[in-house]
């Protein structure tokens, strides 16, 4: 048995899809995961199976698609590749409020860099199958565009690191 974190896209952000986390967390037992705990109202949940990552994902794309009525993007990673995130952020110095990984589904392609747009004192290196981004005077004024990001999900190095710990302890 495996453990997994799974990140919903644009769940409780800016009115474009709410979702409680108490019918997150029933959606995934329905789906016979197990030990499920959800973290902060912005589609974080962790859980238990013995499915492979794909097939975790498709089953929770499908349920919530049946569920919101829409597409539900959800990105997801085991214990190990959670933590391996968290250790692999380039920005250990910075703020972790203010330094995101963006998850992707895949390895962000090559010229992701050379296609960004808005950048002021935003630092970016790309992970594996993530972006890492530390913003320095924060997100609320940065007019950073990452064309690669938009797939994806952000999620800040505290949550990262509270997930990964979650993960780990299943």
């Amino acid at each position: 048995m495996a453990s997994f974190v799974a990140l919903l896209r644009a769940v409780n952000v800016g009115g474009t899809g709410t979702l409680p986390m108490s019918d997150l967390k029933a959606i995934c037992e329905e789906l016979g995961f197990g030990a499920v705990s959800t973290y902060i109202a912005s589609g974080n949940v962790v859980f238990t199976s013995r499915k492979s990552e794909a097939a975790v994902k498709a089953a929770l794309e499908k349920r919530l698609a049946a569920y919101a009525g829409k597409p539900v993007g959800v990105l997801v990673r085991n214990a190990a590749e959670m933590a391996q995130i968290a250790a692999d952020n380039p920005f250990p110095k910075a703020a972790p409020n203010r330094t995101m990984a963006v998850f992707l589904d895949r390895a962000p392609p090559k010229d992701t860099l050379a296609g960004v747009r808005g950048q002021k004192d935003e630092e970016i290196r790309l992970g594996r199958r993530e972006i890492y981004i530390h913003y320095g005077d924060g997100m609320a004024k940065s007019k950073l565009v990452i064309a690669a990001a938009k797939t994806g999900t952000a999620r800040n190095m505290n949550t990262v690191a509270v997930l990964a710990r979650m993960a780990a302890e299943l």
